[in-house]
């Protein structure tokens, strides 16, 4: 065999060897490896949240290896965020289905698609996008990077690989997986603060310039009522910081907070 013979996101066997396969229990069982003596180890590793992959040498199983990322400290607070911003949190994973539930029921996730090949990630986003709903994928992996084209607004973490920042709209910096719920509010808050502005401005100008062409007023009132409408843009923005004595804050951090090693990909639903 060559490497070319290599699945993608299942296993493979390495460059210069002929009789080394390595890769999941599922894809190395498709490959005719009997691995009926591993079975009690292998749930073992899984149900402990880990990623199982065997190695196989001349058709024998002679090792598994457990790979897993740590949870990150506030994963399961922006899950809650997610839920209270009535966002429906969704994992999709190449993880089998005992791992993936190990680790949805630890951060708080209802709603779990396991084993996952990457174009299959890609294709259950678009159902999702086909049934109505506006999906938002977080990722940082190579496996991620179709379903972050596909998704609506593709988030990569930005200790995440290269392939996945390029493929994502949104890059978050650093590892924290609550900048994607601050940068939700961000654009929340933004977006209302704008409708209020234009409201504001409109009203002023609109009623100001209006009146000052009829010449039912003078037109130094329509000059000073669009000093007023930019007067009360200036306040709605940025009035709350100011009088609380904050000013302006352009950090985007959350104190308290800090990071672990990246983890699986995980849209969410709106």
């Amino acid at each position: 065999r060559s490497a070319a013979n290599r699945s993608s996101g299942d296993g493979g066997e390495p460059r210069d060897s002929d009789d080394v396969l390595v890769g999941k229990p599922g894809w190395l069982e498709a490959e005719g490896v009997d691995l009926s003596d591993a079975g009690d180890e292998i749930e073992r590793l899984q149900r402990r949240g880990l990623t199982v992959s065997g190695i196989v040498r001349d058709g024998d199983l002679v090792g598994l290896i457990g790979i897993g990322d740590e949870l990150k400290v506030d994963a399961a607070t922006t899950v809650q965020r997610m839920t209270d911003a009535d966002i429906t949190p969704v994992m999709i994973t190449g993880d089998n289905e005992r791992t993936a539930q190990a680790v949805a029921e630890a951060v708080g996730i209802e709603h779990v698609m396991a084993d996952m090949l990457p174009d299959e990630k890609r294709e259950e986003i678009g159902r999702l996008q086909d049934e109505g709903h506006r999906v938002a994928m977080v990722g940082d992996g190579i496996n991620d990077a179709p379903a972050l084209t596909q998704a609506d607004i593709g988030i990569a973490i930005g200790a995440g690989t290269d392939i996945a920042i390029e493929s994502a709209d949104i890059v978050l910096m650093g590892e924290r997986l609550g900048g994607v719920m601050d940068a939700y509010e961000i654009g929340q808050e933004s977006y209302r603060k704008t409708r209020q502005n234009l409201t504001t401005a409109f009203a002023f100008n609109g009623i100001g310039v209006a009146a000052a062409t009829t010449g039912l007023v003078h037109p130094v009132f329509a000059m000073v009522a669009m000093v007023l409408s930019v007067s009360a843009v200036l306040a709605n923005s940025f009035g709350g910081q100011l009088l609380s004595g904050e000013g302006v804050n352009t950090e985007f951090a959350v104190e308290g907070e800090d990071s672990t090693e990246p983890g699986d990909g995980q849209p969410a639903a709106n």
